[in-house]
């Protein structure tokens, strides 16, 4: 008979191999580096709880077939503490055998002591589960962003992911993209020449470790339902989230008024000619649109052809006037047993995605070799 009990370290070593062959569609062996990072995510996670854990499903035989990890994550909603965990890295493997175990795992999960049982990778197959389980979609934060900047680059850039010899074709894409700025000099819903945001947005400058804490417990301040991270738990995730080899370079800048207060805070990830990652865009009420300029025309200045990101709903309003363009592609779930929980959600009154869920850790974009 099937067990689901918490994740152990003697556990690990087969989690790592499925991480690699289920989530990553590698079949080398794990790297005792990717080993290692998952025995301290899950084992020693960022907010740990002791009553909250990563739980791993085991065959009858007692070998493992199943895994979600969990990372616990203290909140506060209108002054009452919450205990939330954020579900992650879920996966399954030998469905025929066992087509309930992945439903089994994610009841195991939401029946645990946590206020909220929350998620932001559900692919389809996921939130099937989710839904069948109560869990409740959020619309507003389960959409993949994106902003073009140099369309002609983007264009290579993206028949490169596909075909890594299109690349060898990017210097042509440079006379095309200074075409498209000579016939359009304002920025177009798909590009975003250099001298339409130069000298007209807030200045930035990058932000260390100990300012990025500071600045992310001021800006989440307005949300009626947000995070309530220890200091010290803060930083040791903003330092983790310093390291995104697949995504590239890291880029973490302040932005401030003209008088030099800070009103927000941008981090993304992506060299030049590349497609930026962006996990975590942060501004006071009223300067959405100041904090999104001040990245665009960063990531233009670096020579960035897109950026793309996850969607919260304090940005929404000014991006709809900035010409992103929005698709799904995972979705952001809550599930609660007190129902005046996901009022807070459905009116994009809770902080969530980014460093309120599992984006900043290395799992997502990072290499173990």
């Amino acid at each position: 008979m099937s067990e689901i009990r918490p994740l152990a370290p003697e556990d690990v070593p087969a989690i790592a191999s499925m991480f690699q062959r289920i989530l990553r569609k590698d079949r080398h062996a794990p790297s005792p580096a990717l080993t290692a990072y998952l025995t301290r995510l899950f084992l020693d996670p960022p907010n740990r709880d002791p009553h909250i854990a990563s739980l791993v499903h085991l065959r009858a035989d007692g070998s493992v077939s199943g895994f979600m990890g969990v990372l616990p994550m203290p909140m506060v909603f209108e002054g009452r503490r919450l205990q939330a965990a954020i579900g992650g890295s879920f996966m399954v493997e030998g469905y025929e055998d066992d087509p309930y175990a992945g439903a089994r795992l994610l009841r195991a999960f939401q029946n645990g002591p946590q206020d909220l049982s929350l998620t932001e990778t559900a692919n389809d197959v996921s939130t099937a589960m989710w839904r069948k389980l109560r869990g409740v979609i959020l619309p507003d934060y389960s959409l993949e962003w994106l902003r073009v900047i140099r369309p002609a680059a983007f264009t290579v850039e993206m028949a490169a992911k596909a075909v890594g010899a299109a690349r060898l074709v990017s210097p042509l894409a440079r006379p095309v993209d200074a075409l498209i700025r000579r016939a359009a000099p304002h920025a177009g819903w798909a590009h975003l020449p250099a001298t339409a945001l130069r000298g007209k947005v807030l200045p930035s400058a990058d932000a260390d470790d100990e300012t990025s804490a500071t600045l992310f417990q001021r800006f989440v301040q307005s949300h009626r339902l947000r995070p309530d991270w220890p200091e010290a738990e803060l930083q040791r995730m903003i330092a983790e989230s310093g390291r995104k080899a697949n995504y590239g370079g890291m880029v973490r800048r302040q932005v401030s008024s003209r008088s030099g207060t800070p009103v927000g805070m941008f981090l993304y990830y992506g060299d030049r000619a590349r497609i930026g990652r962006v996990i975590q865009i942060l501004a006071l009420p009223g300067q959405e649109g100041a904090v999104i300029d001040s990245m665009l025309a960063d990531a233009c200045e670096r020579g960035l052809v897109a950026l793309r990101g996850r969607t919260q709903p304090a940005l929404l309003d000014a991006m709809l006037g900035r010409r992103f363009a929005f698709v799904h592609a995972a979705s952001s779930i809550v599930h609660a047993r007190d129902q005046s929980l996901i009022e807070p959600f459905r009116t994009g009154q809770a902080f969530f995605n980014g460093f309120a869920g599992e984006s900043w850790s290395r799992l997502l974009g990072d290499r173990f070799d």
